[in-house]
């Protein structure tokens, strides 16, 4: 069960990113992660009385799968800029 749940915090911590990113753009990035963990946190797919529970169980693993898609995202950046770092 907790295999799925991460697999999908995982897909749901890409979107929120992007999201929030073009919400909030550049900079303000306390406010952007907590939107993201916010948007994370209320699509968890298990029933909505579970999910503030779950939410708390996994914020770590929320809070890593967030800043691996900023991660991710950045490096997308830096590609699509020309910018590349060895």
């Amino acid at each position: 069960m907790f295999k799925h749940l991460k697999d999908a915090i995982k897909q749901l911590a890409q979107s929120a990113v992007a999201i929030a990113e073009k919400a909030l753009g550049s900079s303000k990035g306390q406010e952007k992660k907590k939107m993201a963990i916010d948007y994370v946190t209320s699509k968890l797919p298990v029933p909505a009385i579970f999910r503030s529970f779950i939410a708390i169980l996994l914020s770590g693993f929320i809070d890593d799968s967030i800043e691996f898609a900023v991660d991710y995202m950045n490096s997308l950046k830096q590609k699509t800029n020309g910018e590349t770092y060895e």
